[in-house]
């Protein structure tokens, strides 16, 4: 049996694009001691391969993450297989909150030297002795003890950018490597606090609650199932809604509402907008918020540069790529200067 998929993405995509069979998209993750990650790797692709799974998993030595697109009417078999997997029986899985079953076209599932990359050395470290898990309403009675908690965004600056929950910390950081340490020397002098963590399902506040414990930290809690299952059970029990804005997700949606408030700017522009895009040009292929209006002007590109460079023909454009550079190459996601986008196409 095909244990990866060969396929062209293009030709993959409209395939999924006229399924009209209905899909749900999803995510979970464990931490669990795995002593060999290929043998399983291979078992679960052939298990989820089976049932029609689509999305991206990593696994590793401490655990799985994954993101997927099922079957609605393969729902109970796609359980089932999940259930032959002792750490994996009776998982939470995280439902997407806005949802056409469209998030993915293919299944990739890949090995990792850890499911949520952290950067830590330190052998000490257990990732297993983790917070305190908070529902939706015991989350929203501790943070509104301002004088006493302290709430802190584990995600990064382009996620929190255009969501994030009221009064919470924000760290300017790219990736969650990044946060922890960021994040250690904000809370350096509030050990008396609660300190409230959260992420968009939970595993990367997961291994900062485990993280800060064993930085000395005492009273360390975590948002259970992240912004996903709360915006669920806020819901469905009619609780306070504090999260302003919409949620980022890794996939193509690359965004799913909570509330309506739109608390960013389209890059390009400066209008009120909160929409994420990649750049058209591969070459460049920044990730930046853009409007409607933008999207068309540009034609999906972050600037006139990769707009023209675009425009090209794909034999000039392999030649160019070797000598010039794009927003992609200089600035990290969201990052790229706004003032660059009218920068005109050089090819001197």
């Amino acid at each position: 049996m095909r244990l990866y998929n060969k396929v062209n993405k293009e030709v993959l995509k409209e395939q999924i694009q006229k399924d009209a069979r209905p899909r749900t998209t999803l995510s979970f993750y464990q931490y669990a001691h795995i002593p060999n990650p290929h043998l399983f790797r291979d078992h679960l692709f052939i298990l989820l391969d089976e049932v029609g799974v689509l999305g991206r998993i990593y696994v590793s030595k401490e655990g799985v993450n994954a993101q997927l697109s099922v079957l609605d009417e393969n729902w109970s078999a796609f359980v089932a297989a999940l259930d032959t997997i002792s750490f994996l029986k009776g998982i939470r899985l995280n439902k997407a909150i806005e949802d056409d079953g469209k998030s993915f076209y293919k299944l990739k599932i890949k090995i990792r030297e850890k499911i949520v990359a952290d950067g830590l050395k330190d052998e000490s470290f257990d990732v297993t002795n983790k917070g305190q898990h908070l529902s939706a309403e015991k989350f929203n009675a501790l943070t509104s003890d301002q004088e006493n908690t302290i709430l802190v965004d584990m995600r990064n600056h382009y996620e929190s950018e255009v969501g994030h929950f009221k009064n919470a910390i924000t760290p300017d950081v790219e990736t969650f490597r990044e946060a922890l340490p960021v994040v250690e020397k904000i809370l350096e002098d509030k050990k008396d606090k609660n300190i409230v963590m959260y992420c968009t399902g939970g595993i990367r506040c997961e291994k900062a609650s485990a993280y800060f414990k064993h930085k000395g930290f005492e009273k360390v809690f975590q948002l259970e199932g992240g912004i996903i299952e709360y915006a669920r059970q806020a819901e469905q029990q009619n609780l306070e809604n504090k999260f302003i804005g919409k949620n980022f997700v890794f996939d193509e949606r690359l965004g799913e509402k909570i509330s309506e408030e739109v608390i960013a700017k389209c890059h390009q522009c400066g209008e009120s907008c909160d929409n994420h895009t990649n750049c058209a040009n591969d070459a460049c292929h920044i990730l930046f918020i853009q409007c409607d209006s933008c999207k068309e002007k540009y034609e999906t590109c972050c600037s006139v540069k990769c707009k023209e460079f675009n425009q090209l023909p794909i034999e000039q454009r392999d030649e160019l790529k070797k000598t010039l550079t794009f927003n992609g190459t200089n600035f990290g996601k969201g990052r790229y200067k706004a003032q660059r986008k009218d920068e005109p196409l050089n090819m001197e």
